[in-house]
Order: C-alpha cells, then structure tokens, then sequence
C-alpha cells in the first residue's frame, strides 16, 4: 500500500513510517519544510512539501496522487495558540479530506484524541479545549464525507517503548500510550477494511494490537 501521512514529521507520524516499511509499504511523509525531508527518508518514507496551512484541496490532491490511504497525524504542536489549533487540527484535517476526495483516496484514519466531543474536564486550559474543540470538529466533518474513514482517539502519549499490548474500544478508561503503541495500532487499522466507521479510544492494556483490533470489528459486526 502507498500511504500518505499529513504531519510527517511528527512523532507518532515518524514511528509509523518505520512501521509500514517494515510491512512492505510505501509511506509518502508529507512535511511543512523542505529541512525536513532528509529525516523522513531516512525512515524509509518518501518526503513530500505540504504545508497544509497554505495549501488547496488541488495541491493535496497532487500530493497524494496515486496513494491507497491517507492518515492525518499532523497537529499544531506545544507552545501554538488557540487560533493554530484550529487552522491546523481542525481546517487542515478536512483538506486533506477535500484533497482524498478530488485524488479519489478513499481511505482516510484520523488520528484524534481522547475528549474529544465531551466537555472539557473544570479547570482545562483555554489552548487544550480549543484543540479538544478541533479534533471534535475534525471527526464530525469526517463522518459526514462518503470516505472509508477510521478515527483514532489516543490517550496521554509518552516516549516510552513499545509494548504492543493495548485497550481498543469505543470507549475505554482515561490513560495513556507510548506513541509507539499508536503507531503500530495505526499501521494495524490501515490494513484492516472492517475497521472502516469506527471511531475507538486507545490506551495501554493487555491486550496484543492485532487481536483488539479483531474484537472491536467483531462486536461493531
């Protein structure tokens, strides 16, 4: 499979282009700078510019021309304001949708976060719930596309090893989950159709990835 990644750079994004080329994949990285190709070849992507901020649903579609999937892994990053929260983790996860469509990519894995759609805990800071406020926006404007989609809701991420071992489900107690975890539950889904239409929260469990990944499809069946 040739597979698009918005936000190629970032960490989890990184992760799972190791993974796919291990599987036999081809990861297209797509990247704000050109700085950054270099790292993204190294781990075995091919490096693409695409800065989604800027960009229109034509530049994503040539972008991604030719993939089988496309992941939206990208994020405004610690340290950005309310407004990039937005533009980035909300606007620039429905162009790449706008951009799928024109390339005809139907298979879109959004990668969102816990608390999304709920209403932010007291006391969450005026950045966290414009993010968690985005990512909803994101996963409502997903929904209502006629793509193969699959939303990703990850706890608290941490640099820790992988374990492999993990808690998939519509809904799962508050966690977290080394960024490697994800990114191997994100190459899983990619591979697997039936887990189109879901929308599964993730976090460290006891689980192995491939046979959470089984459980969910067979209860959503």
């Amino acid at each position: 499979m040739r597979i698009a990644i918005a936000g190629g750079h970032g960490k989890v994004a990184r992760l799972l282009s190791h993974d796919l080329t291990k599987r036999g994949d081809v990861p297209v990285a797509l990247v704000r700078q050109l700085a950054h190709v270099d790292d993204v070849v190294a781990d075995g992507a091919e490096g693409v510019v695409l800065d989604l901020e800027r960009a229109n649903a034509r530049d994503v579609a040539e972008a991604i021309a030719g993939a089988d999937a496309v992941v939206f892994a990208a994020g405004a990053g610690p340290g950005s304001g309310a407004d990039r929260k937005d533009t980035v983790d909300r606007a620039g996860a429905a162009l790449l949708a706008d951009g799928a469509e024109q390339a005809g990519v139907r298979r879109y894995v959004l990668v969102s976060s816990m608390g999304a759609g709920a209403p932010p805990p007291p006391g969450t800071d005026e950045v966290f719930a414009a993010y968690l406020a985005a990512k909803h926006a994101a996963e409502q404007d997903l929904r209502d596309r006629d793509l193969d989609w699959t939303i990703l809701r990850p706890g608290g991420l941490t640099d820790g090893p992988a374990q492999g071992l993990v808690r998939l489900d519509e809904s799962v107690p508050q966690g977290s989950i080394p960024r490697a975890d994800v990114a191997a539950v994100l190459a899983a889904l990619l591979h697997e159709p039936a887990s189109a239409g879901l929308v599964l929260e993730l976090v460290q469990g006891v689980v192995p990835i491939d046979a959470a990944i089984a459980a969910v499809i067979e209860h959503a069946d």
